[in-house]
Formats: structure tokens, sequence, C-alpha cells
């Protein structure tokens, strides 16, 4: 059994009201360990902590900070085994999913460090012959960040790397739901030498989040959460007028071309569907298919669904987990009654798993829905579950009128298109109104490229020398000379 406190000043205290909460297994009920909940008065505390501190991690350097860094990812790696069952135990994703999780986590810290160095300032043109304009790049002081709990481990680092790297202290509030990984991520961190102060972690609930996001001596708020909290960031954050980076909601289509290898298109369409139990902000929530090949899609997909071996995370073999809480499986079962009641057909899963150990925790059937309307919850709304929605389209629609269909959210993050003829793929996905676009691949994510949201799921980018630079300000010096 696991049990964290605060990692604030550089060592684990309580929290100042000594609350805690318990962690439990989503796979069996089990505790997994206990956590201390943060209050104000705790990111207040660290927020003292982090001002001085702050000053000197960004006098060490680029080069002491990736030092630092590296250090701290090597023993995220040396550990990995550890982290990866403490995170399968508290999440519910199969370890080999933890582990694969926990090893981007480690690339990112070692990708910033290096990117670090790198960054670099510059003499702009001139006017005038005895005017020097210098313009350089500087930390933002101390920054605000919250973490999600799908991917807790993952996502800390997109976060705590781009900005210690930038020579920023950051405090965090990662998720109360699971945590505990997170907390040994952090001890490899203190470990590596990271300073008292730079890095504080605090998970909380609304009071935590609320402080940071309002707290005058926070220069930026950075967070991954569904469109409603970032809303309520934004609307906290105006106040102190402090940046604010946000990667919101997804409600991600999945173009399938007539001419598409339909095997190929099935097995990448199931794996984003419902990897991680579709907990997953890029995950397919809608597949749209031509008419001409949509049976036979659909039941490659439905085959897939089948094939998910669902259980605890922890047993060798498993591929598919429970839904973290009871809640993802309500909202599911909310977008299958509305898409049914509209003339959808339930083709794979589309209820609880029960019987045996399956009632200790919250497993939900993958499931494929075909024939669904275009105005439905599930085609609309993002599920956040192991659903997928099948939507058929006459494919004389043209390459206009499947990108119309593909936009037909208010959501931006990502999407897909599969299709043999790679003109006219591309021409689909030029056309979508996302962030990010895979064409015949099921993944947006590339550590040296952008990650991001348009519309209502957010703005600000992660990963890439972009996500370095969000945490980061410019200053332009101007200066005359005399000689």
């Amino acid at each position: 059994m696991s049990d964290r406190g605060l990692y604030l000043g550089g060592a684990w205290v309580p929290s100042e009201s000594g609350a805690t909460l318990e962690v439990r297994d989503p796979a069996s009920g089990e505790l997994v360990g206990t956590t201390a909940v943060a209050s104000a008065r705790d990111v207040d505390a660290a927020v003292t902590a982090a001002i001085p501190a702050q000053r000197e991690w960004a006098a060490l350097g680029a080069a002491g900070r990736a030092s630092i860094m590296h250090r701290g990812a090597t023993l995220i790696r040396e550990r990995i085994d550890a982290i990866a069952d403490v995170l399968t135990r508290e999440q519910g994703k199969p370890v080999p999913d933890s582990v694969k999780e926990i090893a981007f986590a480690a690339d990112v810290l070692d990708y910033y460090a290096e990117e670090g160095l790198r960054v670099s300032g510059s003499i702009r043109p001139a006017l005038r012959a005895d005017i020097r304009s210098l313009v350089e790049w500087l930390p933002i002081g101390v920054v605000g960040a919250v973490v999600p709990w799908n991917y807790p481990v993952d996502l800390y680092a997109w976060k705590i790397g781009p900005a210690l790297a930038g020579g920023n202290a950051i405090i965090v509030k990662p998720p109360l739901e699971s945590p505990l990984a997170v907390a040994l991520v952090v001890q490899c961190l203190h470990d590596g030498g990271m300073p008292a102060g730079v890095l504080a972690d605090l998970p909380g609930g609304l009071e935590a989040g609320e402080a940071l996001s309002s707290h005058p001596g926070i220069g930026m708020i950075t967070a991954t959460a569904s469109t409603r909290t970032g809303q309520a960031i934004m609307r906290s954050a105006a106040a102190t007028m402090k940046r604010v980076s946000l990667e919101l909601g997804g409600q991600s289509p999945f173009v399938v071309l007539d001419d598409a290898d339909i095997h190929e298109a099935a097995t990448a369409a199931a794996r984003r569907s419902f990897s991680n139990a579709g907990q997953i902000c890029i995950a397919v929530n809608r597949i749209l298919v031509a008419d001409s090949i949509a049976d036979r899609f659909v039941e490659a997909v439905a085959e897939e669904a089948r094939a998910i071996r669902v259980g605890h995370g922890i047993e060798a073999g498993i591929t598919g987990g429970p839904t973290t809480t009871s809640a993802v499986i309500d909202v599911a079962e909310a977008h299958i009654a509305d898409a049914v009641a509209q003339g959808a057909r339930v083709i794979a899963g589309g209820s609880r798993l029960s019987g045996g150990d399956f009632d200790r925790g919250t497993f939900f059937a993958p499931t494929v829905l075909d024939a669904v309307p275009r105005g439905t919850r599930v085609m609309t709304e993002e599920t956040f579950g192991p659903v997928v929605a099948v939507h058929r389209y006459d494919a004389s629609i043209g390459v206009d009128g499947i990108a119309a269909i593909a936009n037909d959210s208010a959501a931006g993050l990502a999407a897909y298109v599969f299709g043999g003829d790679l003109d006219r793929a591309w021409a689909v996905a030029e056309r979508i109104e996302a962030g990010g676009v895979g064409v015949n691949v099921n993944d947006i994510t590339e550590l040296q490229a952008p990650f991001g949201g348009w519309k209502m799921s957010g703005f600000g980018r992660e990963l890439g020398p972009e996500g370095l630079h969000g945490f980061m300000q410019q200053r332009h010096i101007r200066m005359r000379r005399r000689f």
C-alpha cells in the first residue's frame, strides 16, 4: 500500500488541514493507498517557497537544469516497474500501457532538458545605425499546473518538463483519483537533485485548483481538463492576467474513405477507441465510414472490440482494464441509450461486465454502435469511455462534404483520416478543423511536434519547441550606441 503527503519545500509533509483521501483500485475496489489533500493554504505555502527557489533555478543555467532533469529521467526508468504497478492499481490501465506511459514521460524530461540548451536570443535589425535591439527568452516565474487522472504520469511530464527547462518553478495539482504513481515520479526528481521549492506536488480538489488559477504569485496556469473546467480556470485567472494554456475535451472523428484498407483502418480505430477504456482526450469518438464498405468495416471493428481481453490490468494478457471511475460508465450508458432511441444498433458490447471479479470493479464492455444519427449525444459530446459510434455517409458528397461532417463539433483537438488515395486523404485532412490530424495513423502525438486544440478544445501548445516557448516570455532591450 502506498501513502503519500504533499511535496512542498523539498520535503513530504501532511496537508495543512490534515485531510486525506483513500485511493482504491477500480478493478477490485481494494485500497491502494492514501493521499494528503491540499488546501488553498498549502498552495500559498508552495508559492512562498517557489518564488526565491525559482530565481536560483533560473540562475543555475540551462546546462545545470538539464543535468538534474536527466538524472530524474534516469531514475524513473530504473524504477519503472514499481511505478507501473502502482499506476495500474490506481488508474486501471494494463501494466504494459502503464510502462509505455511512464517511459514516454521520461523521454519528455530528457527531450526538454536538451531543448532548454537550444533557447537563444537574437539581435534584430534597427532603423537607426546607432540602435541595437536585443530580444531574449526568459522564464515566466512560478507556474501552476493541473493534471488529469487518465494519463497522470505522462501529462505530468508534459507540463513540468518544459516549465523546468525554461527556468520556472512549478506547482502541480495532480488528480486525487490517481496521485500515487506521480508521487513516485516526484521522488525520482527529488533524488536526482531537484532544489527545494522548485517543484511542488499538491493533490487536491476544487479549492486547490481555484487557488492555483487565482494566486497573484503565479504567472501562468496550464491544465489538461474538461472544457467546463477550462472555462472556470480562465475566469479565475483573469483577475491576475496570468497566462493560460488549456488542453481540453475532444470529440475526435475517424474518417474512413471508400478506398481505405478495411483491416488496417478497423484495427487502428479500435485501438484508438478502446485503449485506456476510451478515457483519452484524442480517443476516436465517432467513425465516419463510406456506405460502400460500411458493412465490412463495422464487423471488423466489432471483431476487434470483442477480442479485447478485459480484466485487472496487473494480470498477464489483459488488454483492457476498468474505467477509472463509475461516472464514466454512467455517461457511456446514457450515450448508448440516447443513440439506440434514435435508431442506432448495438453491434458489440453495450453494457457493464458482470459476474465473478467483474462485480468488484468498474468494467464496461468495449462498445460499437452502428447507423448512428449525427445529432445524437454520442456524436456530439465526449463520451470519454469505451464507446464508439459509426455513422455512414454517401461518398458522393465529396471531399468538402466529408470534411463538413467531421467538423460538425464544437471540439477540435484531433481527427483521423484513412484512405488509399493519399491525395484525397490529404485533401480531407487539410479541411478538418483540429489541432492535429493523423492520416493513416491513429495517433497525433509526436514528441518534437506541437500538440493542442482548436475551437472549444483549448489553446496553447505542448510538446515540441512550442511547448518550451509556451512557458517563457520575451523581453526586448533597445540600446543606443554612442561610438
